[in-house]
């Protein structure tokens, strides 16, 4: 297996056999006559494909993904992506955007990178566009690379970063499209994450500790950004408030049990020390869990 490293756009270009028009932004078009290779990619840069075929299979982390048509994944700086051939379309065929984090320098996009989770999404998370959303995707790209293809003004990186962050926002939209569409199977996962949840309060937090939004994303074969990005699309709240709600139901139903000292149902819940359980307590319902024991 060869190994790939991408941290220059030079190295991008390189890569796929393109020229350089820009040192921190390219758009290419690569539709290969060169079978795939079997090859582990390292990111050192931002990286957004729109596949066209079903050139090949990805695996990020343990969970390997055949791309349908017309998929967009996106990859993120020291990001490792394992790339394998596809027997039956030994060919590649993809649109791809990439930019290295430098552009982005004291821009206002810079602080706002945070919110396009989708950079943290598994292979099995790729965004599926319909016809329409792919034409908007490659009209955007197309701004970009005329902007590439001008000649380099002082309007020239702020119009780059401008048409970047316009695609990273209509991604957005069509990710938010996509957990609509499937809502059935996402209300499964969120049936699935509740029955976890209370089944890991009941019987694993004493020996594992708090539960956490990575554990039940896990369980749940998702990453964790998509899994909460999931889970707040279905319920309108985050998964770790979920997680806060169930902790403070069932510290609830322990102190009702005299025979439990607050230490205990700290234990119990998977807190490593009682004032850690004290202070979450307070936080959620204003009193001390002595307080509401005594008032109930």
């Amino acid at each position: 297996m060869q190994e790939i490293f991408l941290n220059t756009i030079q190295d991008f270009n390189d890569y796929n056999g393109m020229e350089t028009l820009h040192p921190l932004v390219s758009v290419l078009h690569v539709d290969s006559t060169e079978h795939i290779q079997k090859s582990l990619m390292h990111y050192g840069l931002y990286a957004i494909y729109l596949k066209e075929t079903k050139g090949c299979k990805l695996s990020y982390g343990r969970t390997p993904y055949d791309f349908d048509e017309m998929t967009v994944t996106s990859f993120a700086p020291g990001q490792t992506v394992t790339v394998e051939p596809n027997p039956a379309v030994p060919f590649a065929k993809y649109t791809a955007l990439a930019f290295h984090p430098d552009l982005l320098n004291r821009t206002p996009l810079a602080r706002q990178m945070s919110r396009y989770e989708f950079f943290g999404y598994s292979s099995t998370e790729a965004l599926h566009l319909s016809a329409q959303e792919v034409d908007v995707f490659r009209g955007v790209l197309a701004m970009i690379e005329q902007e590439l293809r001008h000649a380099i003004d002082r309007h020239t990186r702020e119009l780059i970063v401008s048409n970047i962050e316009l695609l990273l926002n209509y991604c957005l939209r069509f990710y938010d499209r996509q957990f609509i569409t499937r809502e059935e199977v996402n209300h499964g996962v969120v049936k699935k994450f509740m029955a976890l949840l209370d089944d890991y309060i009941a019987t694993k937090a004493t020996r594992e500790g708090l539960p956490s939004v990575a554990w039940f994303a896990d369980k749940c074969c998702l990453s964790t950004g998509y899994f909460g990005t999931l889970v707040k699309t279905e319920t309108g709240r985050t998964a770790k408030d979920i997680i806060a709600d169930r902790l403070l139901a069932h510290a609830k139903q322990l102190l009702n049990d005299d025979s439990l000292s607050i230490a205990m149902v700290s234990e119990r819940l998977g807190f490593e020390y009682p004032q850690h359980f004290v202070r979450f307590f307070k936080a959620h319902t204003g009193t001390t869990p002595s307080a509401y024991r005594r008032a109930s």
